[in-house]
């Protein structure tokens, strides 16, 4: 849906833009654009800070650098890691890196999050801690997420759910609204 693949068929559409139609160099520009990503092994820079993690999308942007900074350090704020600014990925715990790839998908606020598997790594208390920060900052700043997960647990937390087998679709299902703060996990 990123456009990360070519599909094999079919035409992915968002906001009126048929990305697979589009070349990399376009492609490239239309994610530095609408697109943030939370991956599960985190994807962060091991020779870089948590900030300066979370500033790359914005130096892409040729966002000046004092202001990059400036934004990362918010959003490292915005997701309890105001004391690791300078810390690498090595010097920080599972849940810690999570949140630091978190904090890099929405340092753009990009209108469209796709988090894939984002706590398949992490432990249960964890889990639920990053699944309602992640829903709580897309919901503060009206974005679409999209997480892809095999965790029948994770996909109660959606508004909608799609149930693809061998690449097809085999239902889909509609969630009742999210309510923070559930420990149903």
């Amino acid at each position: 849906m990123a456009g990360l693949e070519k599909p094999t068929r079919g035409t992915i559409e968002i906001n009126g833009v048929k990305i697979d139609k589009l070349n990399e160099r376009q492609l490239t520009r239309f994610r530095q654009r609408h697109v943030g990503f939370i991956f599960q092994s985190y994807n962060l820079l091991p020779t870089l800070s948590a900030l300066e993690n979370v500033s790359l999308p914005l130096t892409f942007r040729r966002v000046p650098k004092k202001l990059r900074d400036k934004q990362a350090a918010q959003m490292l704020k915005a997701v309890g890691l105001e004391r690791y600014v300078k810390h690498r990925p090595s010097q920080m715990s599972g849940g810690q890196q999570q949140r630091v790839g978190i904090a890099r998908a929405y340092v753009t606020k990009a209108p469209i999050i796709f988090a894939d598997e984002p706590t398949g790594n992490l432990d249960t208390k964890t889990t639920q801690d990053v699944i309602n920060l992640m829903l709580k900052m897309a919901k503060d700043n009206n974005q679409t997420m999209i997480i892809v997960t095999h965790d029948p647990q994770i996909a109660k937390y959606a508004n909608r759910v799609i149930h693809l087998q061998d690449g097809n679709i085999i239902k889909i299902e509609e969630n009742q609204p999210f309510k923070e703060d559930t420990n149903e996990i």
